[in-house]
């Protein structure tokens, strides 16, 4: 243990800080206490999910959620409601195409049969 080196010497400033003993300067100024300056906003109103994660305490997982989930949720939503107005276009031009072609080939016992049927219709009220 005989060849081994001194420890450096550690010590602490006054504002805090650690500096090596053998660095400091040979005099040293008096420390002004520092004045920090902290300016507080108000989050943008989309924020609110990470605002009551972040307030409860829950974390960052929490945050990284809100943000990455939030925006992926509406677009499913709105990729769901297209598909679904695309399926009910497609319902009601196909119902439209089965009436007209019903309509064309059915002729005179096609008229005569929607004739009778709607008399019994009024007839059942």
């Amino acid at each position: 243990m005989q060849n081994l080196p001194e420890p450096a010497r550690v010590v602490q400033l006054p504002d805090g800080t650690y500096a090596y003993a053998d660095h400091l300067p040979a005099i040293q100024q008096p420390v002004q206490p520092q004045i920090v300056h902290q300016h507080i906003h108000q989050a943008p109103p989309d924020r609110t999910v990470q605002r009551v994660a972040l307030g409860s305490g829950v974390g960052a997982g929490a945050v990284a959620a809100g943000v990455y989930f939030g925006p992926l949720l509406v677009s499913a939503l709105t990729a769901i409601a297209a598909n679904l107005a695309l399926l009910a276009f497609v319902a009601v031009a196909m119902a439209w195409g089965v009436v007209t072609v019903v309509r064309s080939v059915g002729g005179a016992e096609g008229k005569a049969a929607a004739q009778s049927l709607s008399r019994s219709r009024r007839k059942g009220k």
